[in-house]
């Protein structure tokens, strides 16, 4: 595919919609995050309960994606895009207002049931809209929406909370609101986002058939446990322990975390489009690997500082890369619902496995061990990437929706099972 294609290929309306509604649902999680822990310690629990009122979210979305996987196939997007985020919404407003922690508790896992719907319709969404000919780009700009969100929204959640602990429970709800009315307007008589029942839904066994596929499960579970699990979770503790600094220098870490991805998804999106996404995901795996092995043995505040920077860089190569990967696999006929909630449950596993087993090596070996195990996981998700074919549809006359399988066959590769 050349850079010109890729350059004269304009991204439809609908798709700039998902992106700005992937935002603002990430901006207002952020906005909420501070006043969470402190909201539920109101109702005078332990550590552990308060904690408890977070992880229900993550637990009921990834018992949940399933089912939503399968509305996404029966019902279409449209329909389980608009109702997720409003389940949100309404769960989140009442969660601000709850008179009891086990209130509070209800309310927070139906936002994991919404969030369900949300995640996986707007996936399928993404695969849907995106022209074949820049899928990664697409990809690329939905993940940097979605990561710029997440950052910024803390930083105005801390000054809410000042105000009052329920004040970021009502902006995220306003801000869900308008994210689901922004969606209904431009998808509900959208030709794009119609409804396609021409084929069967492809379920995760299916789909795991196909070695790339099977390879973007794999990253996505080692990145899930990395970015989303360990350096979430530990972080913060190997900096007081370690760089016996303060949670400011934590903060600060994955700040420039962020900065790295978001400025290598800037390109990194069009090189995918261009170069194909084994190179991109197998580079990004690698920087990823080394960075956080690295992670391990920092003795200063400036060398952190640049192994987060790095580790990011890594993950900017990788996202756009594995996403567009699935969507060629997938295909755009809207039946692949279960198999892109099975992927999106692999980085939720990841997220709630990695913290866990790095603990433990932290607690009977060494800071340094659980990163680098982490760090192994990674470079055996860069194994497989080496091992699938390229799926980047390069062919004159290729249809928008071929398989990766046809790509495969005509490259020399192994032909990999037709999924639709």
């Amino acid at each position: 595919m050349s850079e010109a294609d890729c350059t004269k290929t304009r991204l439809p309306r609908e798709l700039w919609v998902v992106v700005g509604c992937s935002f603002l649902v990430a901006l207002g999680f952020g906005v909420l995050a501070p006043a969470l822990p402190a909201f539920a310690s109101g109702f005078h629990v332990s550590t552990t309960a308060a904690a408890f009122v977070i992880s229900v979210f993550a637990l009921v979305r990834l018992v949940f994606a399933p089912t939503a996987g399968r509305l996404v196939s029966a019902r279409g997007e449209f329909w389980v895009y608009v109702t997720g985020i409003l389940i949100v919404a309404a769960s989140t407003f009442a969660a601000g207002f709850a008179q009891t922690y086990w209130q509070l508790v209800a309310f927070r896992g139906l936002g994991g049931v919404g969030s369900a719907m949300f995640s996986v319709s707007a996936m399928s969404l993404l695969v849907r809209l995106a022209p074949v000919t820049v899928r990664g780009k697409a990809t690329g700009m939905f993940n940097a929406g979605f990561l710029v969100g997440t950052v910024v929204g803390p930083a105005f959640g801390t000054v809410l909370v000042a105000g009052s602990l329920q004040l970021p429970f009502i902006v995220y709800t306003v801000m869900l609101v308008i994210a689901a009315a922004a969606a209904a307007l431009a998808l509900r008589h959208s030709v794009l986002a119609a409804v396609d029942t021409s084929g069967s839904p492809i379920g995760f066994l299916e789909a795991v058939r196909h070695r790339t596929f099977t390879a973007a499960v794999g990253s996505n579970f080692a990145t899930g446990a990395a970015v989303f699990g360990l350096r979430m979770a530990l972080l913060p503790l190997f900096v007081i322990a370690v760089l016996h600094r303060d949670l400011t220098m934590a903060g600060l870490g994955l700040t420039v975390f962020a900065i790295g991805n978001v400025a290598f998804l800037t390109f990194s999106g069009r090189l995918t489009d261009t170069w194909g996404r084994k190179p991109l995901a197998v580079s990004g795996l690698v920087i990823l690997a080394v960075g956080t092995a690295l992670t391990g043995f920092a003795t200063t505040a400036p060398s952190f500082l640049v192994i987060c920077v790095i580790c990011g860089m890594g993950s900017g190569l990788l996202a756009p890369a594995q996403g567009a990967a699935v969507a060629d696999v997938v295909g755009n006929r809207g039946n692949g619902g279960p198999a892109l909630a099975g992927f999106q449950m692999s980085a939720d596993v990841g997220a709630i496995l990695g913290p866990l087993i790095a603990g433990v090596l932290v607690d009977q070996l060494s800071y340094q061990a659980a990163f680098a195990l982490t760090a192994l996981v990674l470079a055996l998700a860069a194994v497989l990437w080496l091992i699938a074919p390229e799926t980047l549809p390069t062919l004159p006359g290729t249809d928008p929706d071929q398989r990766a399988d046809q790509v495969g066959r005509a490259r020399g590769d192994h032909p990999e099972p037709e999924l639709a």
